[in-house]
């Protein structure tokens, strides 16, 4: 043995590599979720409550306030995924692991954040464009015709942002705790989370057209169903990270 060679070995660092698993398993994946939710409501809904009541304050700032919810998005992604864990390991999970992120690779986190803003503002422009473009084109031609374009415009607006937000929500959906928990770069942690994403696109899209549903509902009083909403899905993004990714 090499004199040089430091003992114990060095564990061989994580590449983020994933497998495929069943289209069904985004429904074990909801089932963890709940169950997580189960074993202390009550740090979930403080936490979430916490979260909702930040997020809002800053939103409350115009535009600069939205880019800053967006930024902080996967800081707050990790320490809700930290109280996952903690349950999963059975240890005490605390409303103050929602802020976990901000302790442990915060810059990271934070270029995870930059990027996924940078996405969906460019998207948002690329919609303020088309819209603008086919109101205005609709205004130029005419009544009938005009109203044509004009809604047109909306439709390729919204399709086009629907088609690429896919690949930004992908590139998202696992980043966080890919940084958090093995310290990953964020351009190679949004990669692992892109390619883990498109080799299980399947549960994937099942489990997303879910979200969307429940989120519709969750929204109908008054927002309340998000106390509920966002633990489970919290657990049950923690439960697909540990079940795709290899070596977890």
């Amino acid at each position: 043995m090499n004199e040089n060679s430091a003992f114990p070995l060095a564990p061989a660092p994580f590449k983020g590599e994933s497998r495929e698993v069943d289209a069904g398993a985004c429904f074990d994946w909801l089932q963890q979720g709940w169950a997580m939710f189960l074993v202390n409501p009550g740090i979930w809904i403080g936490s979430t409550v916490l979260l909702l009541v930040i997020l809002m304050a800053i939103s409350i700032v115009p535009f600069f306030g939205q880019v800053a919810a967006h930024l902080l998005v996967p800081l707050f992604g990790a320490g809700m995924v930290q109280i996952c864990r903690h349950m999963t390991d059975e240890q005490q999970p605390e409303i103050a692991d929602l802020f976990a992120g901000f302790k442990h690779n915060a810059g990271q986190l934070i270029m995870v954040g930059v990027i996924f803003a940078a996405g969906v503002f460019g998207l948002a422009l690329i919609a303020f464009l088309l819209v603008t473009g086919g109101i205005f084109g609709g205004v130029v031609t005419g009544k009938v015709a005009g109203f044509g374009i004009a809604l047109g415009g909306v439709m390729l607006a919204g399709l086009l942002v629907a088609l690429l937000s896919v690949p930004i929500i992908m590139a998202t959906w696992f980043a966080p705790a890919l940084v958090f928990f093995h310290d990953m770069k964020p351009a190679a942690a949004m990669r692992a989370s892109f390619d883990a994403g498109a080799k299980n696109w399947l549960p994937m899209v099942i489990f997303g057209i879910f979200l969307v549903v429940a989120l519709f509902f969750a929204m109908l009083p008054l927002g309340l169903g998000l106390l509920l909403l966002l633990p489970v899905f919290s657990g049950a993004v923690y439960a697909s990270y540990r079940d795709i990714f290899v070596g977890v």
